[in-house]
């Protein structure tokens, strides 16, 4: 269900609209999926239809003619337990997120983390800890991925 969820994403109308941001909400999609289903699932299968679900958006992009930066971009939201996509016209560093964030080319990784959530959106209270994030990398990871058609 999940990897069939996010292909649809390429059905529905992406907004472009670099002078109306919250128009652009209109992209963001989650995803979630029971525990059974997570561990049916590889990380590297939905890894593939993330890459070619990106890949589609861009030849839409191209198609409809817009003529500036954008971005296709993917995240775990842990306190949901979702997966989260969208797009936008904002550069891979100038993303709509109000939490510190980090763009990384490993998207294995935060699928790898989605998958292994098998209490998603939950956390039980005797093991609320701080989040440790590496010296060298902190925040939010996400993926991004140029909408920009080739060639412009």
């Amino acid at each position: 269900m999940l990897l069939k969820e996010i292909r649809a994403i390429v059905t529905e109308t992406v907004v472009l609209a670099p002078e109306d941001q919250a128009a652009e909400e209109a992209n963001t999609n989650w995803f979630g999926a029971p525990p059974h289903e997570r561990m049916g699932l590889s990380a590297d299968e939905v890894v593939t239809v993330f890459e070619e679900t990106a890949a589609v958006l861009r030849e839409q992009v191209a198609g409809c003619g817009h003529q500036g930066t954008a971005t296709f971009y993917v995240w775990h939201d842990a306190v949901a337990g979702q997966l989260r996509c969208s797009a936008g016209t904002r550069k891979p560093g100038d993303l709509p997120f109000p939490v510190e964030y980090r763009v990384t080319q490993d998207l294995r990784a935060i699928v790898v983390e989605f998958l292994q959530d098998r209490a998603p959106g939950s956390i039980a209270w005797g093991e609320l800890e701080p989040v440790p994030f590496p010296e060298d990398e902190s925040g939010l990871a996400v993926w991004t991925f140029d909408l920009t058609p080739f060639g412009r």
